[in-house]
């Protein structure tokens, strides 16, 4: 959200030509846990929980040369008594100053700093936007008062003059503002027209962004361009309505006076991801089998396969800190450290290398970092002895996981 770019679209387009784009199904994540809940069901004009949310005010533009003058209270945020949140846009001075002079808009902005903080695991908001040229509704987080270095994760943002697409982007420090990473999802039609349900499921290297609960992009370590990755600490979640700004431009004759978003809920929920002491198997969805070590077998260049779930030191996988995945003093590795769909994967001497780097989604998604290529049994094979490989992310149940 935060961001001065008026050639946003542009750049963002060309990092996704340069990352790839990836669309796929993603599942509920496997043995979540609700960790926060939000479900706005109080009395219609009452405002927020104060226990909960904190308000943003001001009208010096917010770095983004914004319009509007975001208000605390009850008068631009509220509740609706039928367990919607509503964040109102109206254009109106409120008798204010803005860095521009007397303001033409007055809305609002709420966030959780100081009074609940995320790190890992599934935040999912179900909204409906408002539709108007110079509009910018957001769902979105930040990792500290630091920006961009503490970084900042754009669940959603939908502008104006796009109004049937949503927009997924992080930034960090070498790729904010108009040269963040990010990706695009056009769904046909406004998403003003109804509900919509924006999530990311966010792991120590992957962060995967979800609508309707279908994959349109993600990000790794290797999607910042040798810039680091920041997504490594707790962060704070943000939802306003802003008006106006280079990226969205300007309110027209054809802008409403009276704009609301609509926020039906905020969840946020943990995995399954932190690996217990010593080690889980690792069971795969579509074959019911389990990630396998070939007759116990620890020598460099085993290919790795499923196999009925055993228990044995040869299914037990450790996935640490540094990415690697562990079994029998050995790693999992990508052959070669090739980065292409087919590439086998197989058990080699840990070396600390990026073919060994994987990260387990939220989502189920073993992920090669470096490849941004997911763990799949090729050929979506069933049977004891099914290999495995790299391959593009496609949300099948070929490459889904959940520790067993």
């Amino acid at each position: 959200m935060r961001r001065l770019r008026s050639l946003a679209s542009a750049a963002l387009m060309a990092t996704i030509a340069a990352t790839g784009l990836v669309v796929a199904a993603a599942p509920t994540a496997a043995q979540a846990a609700v960790v926060w809940n939000e479900d706005f069901s109080g009395a219609s004009g009452q405002g927020v929980d104060a226990a909960k949310w904190n308000f943003d005010t001001g009208g010096g533009g917010f770095g983004n040369s914004e319009l509007e003058y975001y208000n605390s209270g009850t008068s631009n945020v509220y509740q609706d008594g039928q367990g919607h949140l509503v964040i109102e846009a109206r254009r109106e001075s409120g008798g204010r100053t803005c860095w521009y002079g007397t303001c033409q808009w007055t809305s609002g902005r709420i966030q959780t700093a100081g009074k609940f903080t995320q790190q890992y695991g599934h935040i999912e908001a179900r909204i409906q936007v408002p539709k108007g040229n110079g509009l910018w509704p957001a769902f979105w987080m930040l990792g500290g008062g630091n920006w961009p270095g503490d970084g900042e994760i754009d669940i959603m943002e939908n502008v104006g003059r796009d109004p049937n697409t949503v927009y997924g982007t992080i930034h960090g420090p070498g790729y904010s503002g108009g040269n963040a990473v990010g990706g695009t999802r056009n769904i046909g039609q406004p998403l003003g027209n109804a509900y919509h349900t924006f999530a990311v499921d966010w792991s120590p290297n992957l962060i995967v962004w979800t609508i309707d609960g279908s994959e349109y992009f993600r990000a790794t370590p290797a999607s910042t361009r040798g810039n680091p990755w920041v997504y490594d600490h707790p962060f704070f979640i943000i939802l306003n309505l802003a008006v106006g700004g280079p990226f969205p431009g300007s309110p027209d004759g054809s802008t409403p006076s009276l704009n609301r978003m609509l926020v039906d809920y905020v969840h946020v929920s943990t995995s399954s991801t932190t690996p217990p002491p010593g080690g889980s198997a690792l069971r795969g969805t579509e074959s019911g089998r389990c990630i396998d070590i070939p007759g116990a077998n620890p020598a460099d260049g085993v290919r790795l396969q499923v196999y009925d779930c055993n228990g044995t030191a040869a299914q037990q996988w450790t996935i640490g800190s540094d990415g690697t995945v562990r079994a029998l003093g050995k790693c999992m590795d990508a052959a070669g450290a090739a980065t292409a769909n087919g590439t086998a994967i197989q058990l080699y001497s840990c070396n600390g290398t990026n073919a060994q780097k994987f990260t387990l989604s939220a989502a189920g998604d073993l992920v090669n970092i470096a490849a941004n290529r997911c763990v799949d049994v090729a050929g979506h094979g069933t049977a004891n002895g099914s290999q495995l490989q790299l391959w593009d992310c496609t949300g099948a149940g070929n490459q889904k996981w959940t520790r067993a």
